[in-house]
C-alpha cells in the first residue's frame, strides 16, 4: 500500500488544479506515511487500519489534484442525486470521522486501560468530533490569511452551513465506522494479539 501510495500520490501532483491547494489538501498524508512507516514494526496496525487509512489518502489526492469542488465523482454525484453542488468534500469529511475512528478505536484499545463499549464508543467519537473540528478552524484560518486563494482548499461554494455540514459528516462517519467494523477490527486485534 504504501509503494501504491506513494506513486498515487506524485500523479495526484501532475498537473493539479494549482499546487498551493494541491499541497494543503495532501499534507496529512506527509504527515501519517511517515509516522506509519516509522511504527510498523514496534506497533503495527491492524489490516483494517492500514487499508482505511489508504482509501483516505486516496480521498485526499483526489481532492488536491483537482479540488474538492472540482472532482468528477462530485459531479456524477450531483447529476445523479441532483444536488445544487459538487458534495465530494461531503465523502472527505466522512472519511475524516470514519477512518480516524476505526484508528483512534485500535489505539485506544491497545494502549489504554479501556476495553469495549459505552465509554470507548463515546470518546472515539469525540476523538473525531474533536479532528473535524480542528480541520474547520484550519480552513478558517487558510480563509484568513489566504483571503480568495483559499476558495479551493475551503471548498465552500457559496454554501452557508458548510463547516456544520462537515462536522455532522465527521459524526456520521465515526458512528458508522463504529457500528460496522468494531467486530472486524476486534477479530483482526485478536488474531494480533494471539
Amino acid at each position: 500500500l504504501l509503494v501504491l501510495g506513494i506513486i498515487l500520490l506524485c500523479l495526484s501532483s501532475i498537473h493539479p488544479h494549482d499546487y498551493p491547494t494541491w499541497w494543503l489538501e495532501t499534507f496529512p498524508i506527509f504527515i501519517a506515511a511517515p509516522i506509519l512507516t516509522a511504527t510498523y514494526k514496534r506497533h503495527p496496525l491492524t489490516p483494517l487500519v492500514y487499508r482505511l487509512l489508504f482509501a483516505h489518502a486516496l480521498i485526499l489526492m483526489l481532492g488536491g489534484h483537482y479540488t474538492y469542488a472540482e472532482v468528477p465523482l462530485g459531479y456524477w454525484m450531483q447529476d445523479w442525486f441532483e444536488f445544487t453542488r459538487n458534495n465530494y468534500d461531503k465523502i472527505g469529511h466522512l472519511a475524516q470521522g470514519f477512518v480516524p475512528a476505526m484508528l483512534f478505536r485500535e489505539l485506544l484499545l491497545h494502549h489504554s486501560p479501556l476495553h469495549q463499549g459505552k465509554l470507548l464508543f463515546t470518546l472515539v467519537t469525540a476523538s473525531c468530533l474533536a479532528v473535524s473540528a480542528s480541520y474547520e478552524l484550519v480552513e478558517w484560518a487558510a480563509a484568513v490569511l489566504l483571503g480568495q486563494g483559499a476558495d479551493a482548499f475551503l471548498g465552500t461554494q457559496g454554501y452557508m452551513w458548510d463547516t456544520q455540514s462537515d462536522m455532522l459528516m465527521a459524526l456520521i462517519g465515526a458512528l458508522g465506522a463504529q457500528l460496522l467494523l468494531a467486530n472486524i477490527q476486534d477479530k483482526q486485534l485478536h488474531l494480533k494479539t494471539a
